[in-house]
């Protein structure tokens, strides 16, 4: 079966005066469908830049990302926005939500740029609502609600149009401890269901929740480790 996302020999290189950084230096990695994996590494290690890049949010500067066995350089903008919004749903660490609309429009926005009618999107809404428990908070600000009711928000906007694969950035990194524990055990049971979930993460417990690992330093994979 091929991998749904795969990375062959990337680097991302900025230039920055006359010197040039590389965020990444010849990454290879596959993703299959129905993983959990955790991209675990310190900071600056290029863990966020391989998420922008397994997300196709970024372009590599060699190398390839292949997206359901398609290079996505071959792919226009339009067409690869497209793929992504369909393919991927996105968690951010700081949730990222539009702070002028209800949390419910939030949710919808993800769909309104695929088409998808306005029935269609309040009734998903309306579902993914009730699936991570805030339907009572639906036309509340996200000024209006706690940074676990945010997250709630972000999880259900990363669903909106029903995704194969949920890449989480530090899913956990702006809530306590026992808020993050219920985001993480809502991700798990999300992967039981189907989902490809992929967590990016410097906290050792939070990759430990994985079935596979792969540890990031200085833009390399220096190891992985596999769970049962």
């Amino acid at each position: 079966m091929k991998p749904i996302i795969e990375l062959k020999g990337v680097w991302k290189t900025y230039t920055m005066g006359d010197n040039e950084i590389h965020a990444l230096s010849g990454i290879t990695l596959s993703i299959h469908k129905g993983e959990f994996v955790a991209i675990e590494g310190p900071s600056g290690s290029g863990k966020s830049t391989c998420m922008n890049i397994i997300g196709c949010l970024d372009l590599p500067t060699k190398g390839e990302v292949l997206l359901e066995g398609i290079d996505i350089r071959s792919m226009s903008e339009s067409d690869l926005a497209q793929r992504r919004g369909k393919k991927i749903g996105f968690i951010f660490q700081q949730f990222n939500l539009i702070p002028t609309l209800t949390a419910e429009k939030n949710i919808t926005l993800p769909m309104i740029f695929l088409g998808t009618t306005k029935e269609e999107q309040r009734k998903r809404a309306e579902e993914l609502l009730k699936l991570v428990k805030i339907d009572d908070r639906k036309d509340h600000l996200p000024g209006e609600l706690s940074g676990g009711q945010q997250q709630r928000v972000a999880i259900a906007r990363s669903l909106a149009n029903n995704p194969e694969v949920i890449i989480a950035d530090e899913p956990t990194g702006n809530l306590d401890s026992s808020t993050g524990k219920i985001v993480i055990e809502f991700l798990k049971e999300m992967n039981k269901k189907g989902k490809t979930i992929i967590i990016v993460t410097h906290d050792q417990k939070i990759g430990e929740q994985a079935k596979r690992t792969i540890y990031i330093k200085d833009g390399k994979i220096i190891k992985e480790i596999k769970r049962r």
